[in-house]
């Protein structure tokens, strides 16, 4: 029997947890049934070794921006920036962005310019913007939809883990909710019953890895191959078996990340 194929949409191969095995786990995401990862470039310092790590991995894409909660660290970047780097052929997508008043409140404003910024880049580039949301579902929702009535562009909240409003107004403009290990967590129900309010056509997988490993890994680091034991619970949740949930989060993230779908190694050395 084939294993269903599926995607984790995020995560972190660059983060030093998994400087003595990269190689070693993402062939264990693959053994697993996971044929691709998006790997985020949170410091845009940091971009030319996470683009290394796509290039090296056929399986690996990757996306840059601003973490909200290094805003006030990191140099402000600009559309022209975030444009010119999107150019790379595994670039598929801008952020993560957006914005954490839970640790970093104190640095709203420079948060909300940055987010305005990655917007209006993906507004340009036709790339999904992958935002961050933590304890300012107020001024997410302000800002994501204010700038997407001015001009549509493609979304997905990474790791949602807020509240019923923000993934309400989020679906309203067309946007993805990627459920982490948080929604596999047993007291996670309220967060389940979000998700399973959206539609289907909507979701996505994704581990954030190292963090946030799910059942029976939870505690332990998180890696891409753990996508799985999260999508198992996303099916449960929604009523149907696991290869049909599999399928589904794969048209979603293929519809989203088109340019993740439409690449090939061929392309890479043409």
């Amino acid at each position: 029997m084939t294993t269903p194929l599926i995607t984790d949409s995020h995560c972190h191969l660059d983060f030093p947890d998994f400087d003595a095995e990269r190689p070693d786990v993402i062939q264990r995401a693959l053994d697993a049934g996971v044929h691709r990862m998006v790997t985020i470039c949170t410091r845009l310092r940091n971009e030319p070794s996470v683009r290394a790590i796509a290039e090296a991995n056929d399986p690996v894409f990757y996306a840059a921006g601003t973490h909200p909660m290094s805003a006030a660290e990191e140099p402000l970047t600009s559309v022209d920036e975030l444009v010119r780097l999107s150019q790379h052929p595994k670039f598929v997508g801008l952020g993560e962005t957006g914005l954490d008043y839970h640790y970093t409140g104190d640095s709203a404003e420079v948060q909300k310019t940055s987010l305005r910024i990655h917007v209006e880049a993906a507004q340009e580039t036709g790339l999904p913007l992958i935002i961050h949301a933590r304890a300012a579902d107020e001024d997410m929702i302000d800002i994501l939809t204010s700038g997407y009535r001015a001009r549509p562009y493609n979304c997905v909240l990474h790791c949602f883990s807020s509240g019923a409003e923000l993934a309400r107004a989020a679906l309203d403009c067309g946007f993805y909710l990627s459920m982490s290990g948080i929604a596999a967590f047993p007291k996670s129900k309220d967060l389940r019953e979000i998700f399973v309010a959206a539609p289907l056509d909507r979701i996505l997988v994704e581990t954030d890895s190292p963090y946030l490993a799910p059942p029976p890994y939870r505690g332990k680091r998180n890696e891409p191959g753990y996508t799985v034991h999260t999508a198992k619970i996303g099916a449960e949740a929604f009523g149907i078996d696991y290869a049909a949930f599999a399928c589904a989060t794969e048209e979603n993230f293929e519809r989203l990340f088109a340019k993740a779908a439409a690449w090939t190694p061929e392309k890479a050395s043409a």
